[in-house]
């Protein structure tokens, strides 16, 4: 098999904000491309510098991506996201909405010389309990999530990017994380044929130009396998029932869903057999690591377990991709937040309070800050209105960690520090954490008046959720403090 092969279907990740030599040296022996992650920009110049060196050293690279459009962005990781997400356009429902929205992304993108991005996620969050795509999905209803998911991929591709429709075959339905666990979706193949794959059917349908497969455990498709290393999930359901002939994408082989027991090169492995063509490995990989990925592939090969051809095909299908993929002259794109975007934004906020209740936030007594572990999709980006400069008129902020501070101290310590008024607490899916629910619990058995903010996706009781934002990127943040308060200044890009 040639060597060339194997390392054309590998996408790494790399430290820094500048090309390393061993980098560039692959790339010029032919490696498929490169995985920009937000530690690897600093803004779009550099971005766009870094984009022509990979592409100096291959011109057919292909440069990816993962910038959906709210929560996670990579774009917008110093300064949080100026755009609504998923959640926000499926409740707005306006499919030209999310078409605009996705173009408006490719215009950055393309101004930065990514050439394809791993959006938009068409999970059907069915689960409210989800702790991984919560309002990175477009909605509950899979019909709903279907037209919109088609609409981003058209809005994206139209403007010139590649899009990848994700996680296939839906992780909506889970209740764990496959970047720490491997999450089980114990359904039969009619469930998924009417539910979680009919999104994926649409975006197909509007000409998606890759898939990306998800580390999750499918029992009544393929006991053995998750879905990114299973032939009957990735060959026969993918391929066969849905008749997808492009580009499949892995997940990122370094989450514990994919290599937590066997290890990334076996991973690899596994999943070049099962049918995988571009093998996306993780953040901030090494020379060494991508050796031993090739080796265990070549290994692999000489043993019998993967065949040379199936190699051979997801390369070419890797070098087709990337010949089709172009790359924009540099040009000047932002992403502003304007009056229009955030009163758009604001239209999709759900409260559920009074106005009375709602009109005695507007002079909070102090603002408790809620931060649960971060979501490794999501990573630190600032969220919400704490993007934003002091916005909350002089109110003081506590910040509890949800993993490590004690509810009730943290609740004494508020209701003691703070004047009389309403306490306001924003975090997000609030009800997925027993600290959140306890703090919220404690400040309410003061008998002083608390407002919940949740900036996730909330319970369907909303008993934590008196103010629903479904998303907490930086637009939204506008949007929430603008519902508050008034009138508020629109920051800059």
């Amino acid at each position: 098999m040639p060597h060339a092969a194997a390392s054309t279907t590998l996408l790494p990740g790399f430290a820094g904000t500048t090309l390393p030599d061993w980098l560039a040296a692959r790339l010029r022996d032919g490696l498929g491309g490169v995985c920009i992650f937000g530690p690897n920009i600093e803004d779009a110049a550099q971005l766009r510098r870094l984009t022509d060196q990979i592409r100096a050293a291959n011109p057919r690279a292909i440069v990816a991506i993962d910038e959906e459009g709210g929560d996670v962005t990579r774009l917008h990781y110093a300064t949080g996201s100026p755009y609504p997400g998923n959640a926000v356009l499926g409740r707005l429902d306006d499919t030209a909405v999310t078409a605009r929205v996705a173009a408006t992304v490719a215009a950055e993108l393309r101004a930065t010389g990514c050439t394809l991005d791993f959006a938009p996620s068409v999970d059907v969050n069915s689960n409210p309990l989800n702790p991984v795509i919560g309002v990175r999905s477009f909605g509950a209803d899979e019909q709903l999530v279907a037209r919109h998911g088609a609409a981003w991929v058209t809005g994206l591709q139209d403007a010139g990017v590649a899009a990848c429709a994700k996680h296939f075959p839906g992780h909506g339905d889970v209740d764990a994380d496959s970047h720490i666990a491997l999450p089980v979706l114990d359904v039969d193949r009619e469930t998924l044929l009417r539910r979680e794959l009919v999104p994926f059917a649409a975006a197909i349908d509007a000409g998606v130009a890759s898939i990306m497969t998800s580390h999750i455990m499918l029992p009544q498709i393929d006991a053995d396998h998750p879905a990114t290393m299973s032939s009957a999930v990735l060959e026969r359901l993918l391929r066969g029932d849905l008749g997808f002939e492009g580009l499949i994408v892995s997940d990122a082989l370094d989450m514990a869903g994919a290599s937590g027991e066997i290890g990334i090169p076996e991973a690899a492995v596994r999943s070049l057999a099962a049918g995988v063509d571009l093998l996306c490995i993780g953040t901030a990989n090494t020379d060494e690591q991508l050796g031993q990925i090739e080796q265990a592939i070549a290994d692999a090969v000489e043993a019998g377990r993967l065949a040379a051809s199936r190699v051979d095909q997801a390369a070419q299908r890797v070098r087709d991709f990337a010949a089709r993929a172009s790359v924009s002259d540099p040009v000047s794109a932002s992403a502003l937040i304007d009056d229009a975007a955030v009163e758009e934004a604001g239209r999709a906020i759900s409260v559920q309070v009074d106005a009375d209740a709602l009109d005695a936030a507007r002079t909070p007594a102090a603002v408790l800050r809620l931060d649960a572990p971060a979501n490794i999709a999501v990573g630190t980006a600032p969220w919400g209105p704490f993007s934003l400069d002091d916005p909350w008129r002089g109110a003081p902020v506590t910040r509890m960690d949800l993993a490590a501070d004690d509810p009730a101290g943290v609740a004494q310590r508020v209701d003691a520090e703070a004047p009389a008024g309403t306490v306001i607490v924003v975090g997000k899916g609030n009800h997925r954490h027993a600290t959140a629910i306890a703090v919220i619990d404690a400040l309410r058995a003061t008998g002083r008046s608390v407002l919940t903010v949740d900036m996730g996706w909330p319970s369907d009781d909303r008993a934590y959720a008196d103010v629903a934002t479904f998303g907490a990127s930086r637009l939204l943040g506008t949007a929430l403090v603008r519902e508050l308060f008034g009138d508020v200044a629109v920051p800059a890009s």
